[in-house]
Order: structure tokens, then sequence, then C-alpha cells
């Protein structure tokens, strides 16, 4: 459905006396991958890697600096008019913060029923309230809330409104950007379980943005992991959190919270902090974090290599 190829978003900074950028940030520099119909992808990495810029380029939210993002064997980058409003009923978003993403001077009803307005799908008063009750039901909220205002509701039934929102207009594909990071554990199990209902009985497919790999791991089908602007490993989610390749990914399963107090998994501690995407080291982005890293990761970057079948991964020493 989605197929993601060599994309790179840079951000100018510092720019000259003539305006021209003297510095940029490489925020995604060079990520392909894919997504199949009815397929949660699961993308993690840490805070400022590059994951929501990839999901807002997808959607078109950011113009990317180059690549291709093709959607049903259509290139999107040139979209305008006519062909971006199409393609954004089929490409939708929930996005992270459940409190911001929603406008505070209008009712529910109208926050839901805006995409219905926009892309005509509810001509009749009529048809248009029985659509944005059906879709309140649907995320399991009462459709009697729709007279409210965004700020009557908690951060979990927000989150719902958000959901409702992107399946009003019956989408192909919702990127979904932490859509559960704010919200408390219990209704965080309530959101995601939603998710999955929803997807079964609507068929449609997820990229799914996270901290959280054990959140990831339950939801997703394929697993990217992101570091600094690239991707460092990709591959079935079994496969990638069973038998990890690349040392990136090794430390952020060891991160994960383990159940079983007796259990002897070692913990793998980063050393330093993340580099800054406007100077990123030479050869191998993450050798300065590496524990293992070689004379050759300082000065020769990986390029993604298959391993086994469908598990990639950007290391010379997996």
């Amino acid at each position: 459905m989605l197929e993601v190829r060599d994309l790179r978003v840079h951000f100018p900074v510092e720019r000259g006396w003539l305006g021209q950028p003297r510095h940029w940030v490489r925020a995604v520099d060079g990520v392909s991958f894919a997504v199949r119909s009815a397929e949660t992808v699961g993308l993690v990495g840490e805070s400022g890697c590059g994951k929501t810029t990839v999901g807002r380029a997808v959607v078109r939210l950011v113009e990317p600096t180059a690549g291709r993002i093709l959607f049903e064997g259509r290139e999107t980058v040139g979209f305008r008019g006519g062909e971006m409003r199409a393609y954004r009923r089929q490409v939708q978003m929930i996005f992270q913060d459940p409190y911001a993403s929603l406008d505070p001077r209008m009712t529910v009803a109208d926050i839901v029923g805006e995409g219905l307005d926009i892309h005509g799908l509810a001509p009749e008063r009529g048809a248009r309230a029985r659509r944005v009750a059906g879709l309140l039901e649907a995320v399991g909220l009462d459709p009697a809330l729709g007279q409210r205002y965004p700020h009557e509701f908690s951060g979990g039934q927000r989150q719902r409104i958000g959901m409702a929102r992107a399946l009003a207009v019956e989408p192909k594909l919702i990127v979904c950007d932490e859509p559960v990071s704010a919200l408390d554990v219990s209704v965080q199990a309530q959101v995601i379980n939603l998710m999955q209902d929803l997807q079964r009985e609507r068929g449609m497919a997820y990229l799914f943005i996270a901290h959280d790999l054990a959140l990831v791991e339950h939801v997703s089908c394929q697993l990217l992991v992101m570091y600094l602007g690239r991707l460092v490993e990709a591959g079935p989610t079994r496969a990638v959190c069973g038998g990890p390749r690349h040392p990136y990914t090794r430390a952020l399963l060891s991160a994960v919270p383990v159940v079983d107090p007796e259990s002897k998994r070692q913990r793998l501690v980063l050393a330093g902090e993340v580099p800054s995407p406007i100077h990123p080291p030479p050869g191998c982005a993450f050798h300065p974090r590496c524990p293992w890293a070689e004379g050759r990761c300082r000065v020769e970057a990986p390029a993604m290599r298959e391993l086994v079948a469908g598990h990639w991964a950007a290391c010379h020493l997996a």
C-alpha cells in the first residue's frame, strides 16, 4: 500500500548573509520501508531520531527534501489541490498530544464531522449527524457527548475523539504518532485494544510510532528501528525482538522492564548522548556509543544488509 524510498527531510538552520542555509538538521536521512494492507508496522527509536518527521512526511504535513513516497503505486510528492485532498482522505494521522490536537473552540461533533464536510461525505445534515454519532459510538463514546467541548473530557477520551476524527473519512492507512504515550497505563490498554478491534473490523493499516518497545512488539507485525535519522534494523517483529542484530536494538530491548524479578537478562547501558543531527559523526552514526565499534565503523557508514530472509541491519559486525 505504502512504499517509502530513500526519504530525506532536512531543515535549514544558521542562515548566512545572503539567506542561504549554512547548516542543515538531517532529521530523516535516507529511510526506506513499506506498509502492506491491513498491516501494522512499528517504528521505534529515541527522542529526536526522526520518527515523527517520517510520519508527518508520509501524511505530507512536511515536505520531503528528497526521496519518494508511493501510495498504491502512485507518487505522492508532487500532489497538489484535488490530488492532495484525495490522498489525505486515504491517509490520516492520530497525533501524540490529545490536548493540543483538538480545537478547543469546536464541539466534538464538529471536530469529528469536519472531515465529512471537507470531502463531501455527508452532504445532508441528518446524514452527517448519524455518521458522527456512529463514529463516536465506534470509539466507545456516548454520541450524546457530541455537543461538548474538548476541555470537558479526559486524556483517554480526547484520544478517542482524535481516533474518531481520523476514522471519519474511512482511510486505508493511519499514522499513529505515539497515540498512547500521554495516557495512563490502564487507559493505554483500552485505547490499544480499541485500535486493534477497529483494524480487524475496517481492514486499515497502521504505521505505529512509539518509544515503548514492548507495546510495539505487542501490536506490530513488522518493526523498524531508527537512530539519528536512519534505519538501523528492520524485519518481522518476532525476529527483531527475538534475535536483534544491531547493538542499538539490543540496548533498546535490554531496557524493556521484565516482569520476572529473578530474570538474569543483562542490561546494555549506552555511554554518552545522541550526536547532533546537524553534525553527525563520520562512518556509522552509532559508533561513538557502540561498545563493539572497530576502526572501520569510524570511517565507513554501513549499508542495510539482508542477513536472513526479511531481516535487515545496518552494522558491519552484524
